[in-house]
């Protein structure tokens, strides 16, 4: 059987990642966002702040970026591909 490497986002990657049961989000390095209520947000898989005030971040994805909106918003935690951002978030946009 033929293996259509455009077959959906990813191509071969996602593929792959299916038929081997990998998670997507590291064999195609899609952000990966994990928050608990509107108190704190997990970003995995990122390029970096863009930019940070207390009311908004913006960080850079493989496509597009992240905005992150709300009041007294903290980096509370910043790595090279992980990031924790701690405060009252009132809502998240994924700009491709």
């Amino acid at each position: 059987m033929p293996i259509n490497k455009n077959k959906g986002k990813g191509g071969i990657k996602a593929i792959l990642a299916d038929l081997f049961e990998l998670p997507r989000e590291v064999m195609l390095d899609l952000p990966r966002i994990t928050m608990i209520g509107n108190l704190q947000l997990y970003l995995e898989n990122h390029r970096g702040v863009i930019s940070y005030d207390q009311n908004q971040v913006r960080v850079a994805a493989k496509e597009g970026e992240i905005i992150i909106r709300g009041e007294n918003l903290q980096i509370k935690n910043l790595m090279a591909e992980e990031l924790v951002i701690k405060g009252s978030i009132e809502g998240l946009e994924y700009d491709l």
